[in-house]
């Protein structure tokens, strides 16, 4: 699902209009930012659709990383927690959705002829190309921010 954010080179779900009220030009551009706003507010709509308790019972995510998901503020939430998360509402698997995710990315990669050392270069966060890998294959965790950075410099790759 959190692939889906990105149609047609946009970001959707991104308000178009900035915190002065004028229309915000750069609103969908594939950016990290945008991307993580996307995502924050996908997980923020799971746990308001179906409470910080159920989603507590029904996850096991920490009663925290809820408040914060609830409020927002998810970027620091690993992929496998936001997934869980988003699945209590979309009738869904947590691991399926993580799975798509990876494959998401890692076609996206090819098609836009990336290697996971390019990929590294191009995001702020501090991941080695290594690190990328193990990311993008399940061996490491990824936090809603990293994904972010990764996925934006895939998508614009791909264009």
């Amino acid at each position: 699902m959190f692939h889906e954010v990105v149609e047609d080179g946009k970001v959707s779900g991104v308000d178009a209009v900035g915190a002065d009220g004028t229309p915000d030009a750069d609103a969908g551009e594939v950016t990290p930012g945008a991307l993580l706003s996307a995502f924050e507010a996908m997980v923020r709509e799971s746990v308001t659709e179906a409470g910080r308790e159920r989603v507590g019972v029904e996850t096991g995510v920490d009663e925290a990383a809820v408040t914060a998901a609830a409020a927002g503020d998810a970027a620091d939430l690993s992929v496998d927690d936001a997934a869980a998360i988003v699945a209590v509402t979309a009738d869904r698997d947590a691991d399926a959705l993580v799975a798509e995710l990876r494959d998401h990315l890692l076609m996206g990669m090819a098609t836009a002829v990336l290697d996971v050392d390019t990929v590294a270069a191009g995001i702020d966060a501090d991941l080695t190309g290594q690190e990328v890998q193990q990311a993008l294959e399940g061996r490491a965790g990824m936090t809603l921010e990293q994904l972010a950075e990764v996925m934006a410099v895939i998508e614009r790759r791909k264009r």
